[in-house]
């Protein structure tokens, strides 16, 4: 037996009444906002960063998978307004709260933005409202720490008010799967708020995938992750073992995934970046520890991939002693320092690892990337060199970290036979053993 606040919520969503609001407009809020806008709700982003704010009502994106066209298109439409303003949302009745959860120097899960977000929404709250909570987060969260700071005005949870977790899979980048046609995972802590949830997101995904709890959808997204982390680490670790048995891992890993069944193909690189993989697994680990068990995949992979900056390095130092250079004093470029190609988000990036650990050899290090033009760095702003080809000549060796498609692989092996290439993108054959 459905309640009133809940028809009424059901009826705005279907003649898109409903008022929405997306907390947090980075590359999960903002593609999400700007969906919901063009499906014809009148969509409040909120967001504590005045520059972004100014910068979405100037009609200027920062996110690469979200055209500043589409955000000038949705503002003068009037269906899209951005502010810092919290007051908004009290007009508001669907709220996706899309913040960050980074992890403390501890690796445990840092959710003071979350609770500030709920928080802030608390003082708004009333019947007929939908909180969906987005933000990558240990099992239990939804229920044990943001439910309780939504029953401020004894209303419950399923009859007046609806509460769901519907985890994020935005891939910065990608072009095959966006938001709209990637499955929407949506567990509602009743029945209800399950049912209230997938009704709004049905109306900007192609598929919603219901599941029994908001733990359940919470540890789905921990799961997703865990699985890269782990193969990733698996294929890096089987990358060092072929180097010592002096075999290809590349023409290995590629051999293996001709097999049709049984064989997901991962492939080695210079380690993991960006928000999801680097830190996703340790919310799970650190959950886990709460219940006196040790994640131990996820501790080994954690190691084998943060390890990877300080094999790329040796072979750096194996490249410079084959003409007969320390690396102390020699000049380093390095391609690409996004955490994966054609985007321009460092965050995580093993780029800077690797540009630390060649600092401690005294080496000079320059980095080119198209897409980042200078990132800050400790308590310094690198930037990017104008001209890869003409940094390329000078350099004593060149390290391949970012895979960008606007490299030419062909004209750079040409200027140089002094790379290390974590990317595989210029085969060995090419040239040489000199490329590692």
């Amino acid at each position: 037996m459905t309640s009133a606040s809940f028809d009424q919520l059901i009826n705005k969503i279907n003649d898109r009444s409903a008022k929405v609001a997306v907390i947090g407009l980075g590359y999960v809020g903002l593609p999400l906002a700007v969906e919901f806008a063009q499906a014809g709700f009148y969509t409040v982003g909120l967001d504590l960063d005045v520059n972004k704010v100014n910068a979405l009502n100037n009609g200027t994106s920062y996110v690469t998978d979200v055209a500043s066209e589409d955000i000038a298109s949705v503002i003068s439409a009037g269906r899209f307004h951005v502010t810092d303003d919290p007051d908004v949302l009290s007009t508001c009745d669907a709220f996706s709260i899309c913040v960050p959860t980074p992890l403390s120097k501890t690796n445990d899960p840092d959710l003071s933005y979350v609770i500030s977000a709920v928080d802030s929404l608390a003082e708004y709250i009333h019947s007929g409202m939908l909180i969906v909570l987005e933000s990558t987060t240990y099992p239990g969260t939804t229920e044990e720490i943001i439910a309780p700071r939504l029953l401020v005005r004894n209303q419950i949870i399923g009859k007046d008010i609806f509460v769901a977790f519907s985890p994020e899979r935005i891939d910065p980048g990608r072009q095959d799967y966006t938001l709209k046609n990637t499955p929407k995972v949506i567990g509602g802590m009743t029945a209800a708020c399950t049912d209230v949830a997938s009704q709004l997101y049905g109306c900007i995904v192609e598929q919603v995938v219901p599941v029994t709890s908001p733990a359940a959808a919470e540890m789905a997204k921990l799961v997703e992750n865990t699985y890269r982390s782990v193969n990733i680490a698996l294929a890096n670790e089987l990358m060092i073992m072929c180097d010592k048995l002096g075999l290809d891992a590349w023409e290995v890993i590629d051999a293996a995934a001709t097999k049709p069944f049984g064989f997901t193909k991962f492939t080695p690189g210079p380690g993991v970046g960006g928000h999801c993989i680097p830190l996703d697994p340790h919310y799970l680990a650190w959950k886990l520890r709460t219940l006196n068990y040790d994640a131990r995949f996820i501790h080994l992979a954690s190691q084998i991939n943060s390890n990877m900056p300080h094999y790329w390095v040796d072979k750096v130092v194996e490249t410079l002693n084959s003409i007969g250079k320390p690396v102390n004093g020699s000049s380093i470029l390095i391609l690409g320092v996004a955490y994966k190609r054609n985007i321009d988000d460092v965050r995580e990036s093993p780029a800077q690892d690797i540009i630390e650990l060649l600092r401690q050899r005294e080496a000079i290090v320059r980095y080119h990337d198209p897409y980042v033009s200078q990132f800050s760095y400790k308590e310094e702003v690198l930037y990017s060199e104008n001209d890869w080809e003409q940094s390329a000549k000078v350099a004593d060796c060149i390290l391949i970290v970012t895979d960008h498609s606007t490299y030419d692989w062909q004209k750079l092996s040409r200027i140089s036979t002094q790379i290390v290439d974590t990317r595989h993108v210029i085969p060995s054959r090419m040239h040489g053993s000199q490329i590692n």
